[in-house]
């Protein structure tokens, strides 16, 4: 009789040492998920900023343009992290230009802009892969 309770000592042991180690793979893989989806959180809003500075960049150029300045090869420094360049200007019926924003050098938006040479109007607005 005492080999049989001393058995079931053993069995509650083990049981309890899995049941442990379960609960602490559980509890450590749920940090490491928040952990790391405030990186994911983090660039996103990089990405939204570099957006943003990319459409102020157009912008500028599409204002230097109508005042008669080319802006191709202008750099702007809107703040400590954000930053965009303009790229050459092709084209004079329809004018082809790119724009590259830059926030904190993690999260980039380069952009190629079409307009119409006449009256600055859009004809296209896409995102590109390079600049």
């Amino acid at each position: 009789m005492h080999t049989h309770t001393s058995q079931r000592g053993f069995v509650a042991l083990i049981s309890v040492i899995i049941i442990a180690a379960v609960l602490l793979l559980v509890v450590a893989s749920s940090g490491l998920t928040s952990f790391y989806s405030r990186f994911n959180t983090l660039d996103a809003e990089l990405k939204a900023r570099s957006e943003g500075v990319a459409d102020a960049c157009v912008d500028y150029a599409l204002v230097q343009l109508a005042l008669g300045s080319d802006p191709s090869g202008s750099t702007l420094s809107l703040n400590a992290i954000d930053e965009c360049r303009i790229g050459a200007m092709t084209g004079s019926s329809q004018i082809t230009f790119r724009v590259q924003a830059t926030s904190s050098d993690q999260a980039v938006t380069n952009l190629q802009i079409v307009v119409n040479g006449g009256d600055l109007s859009v004809v296209s607005w896409a995102e590109i892969a390079t600049f």
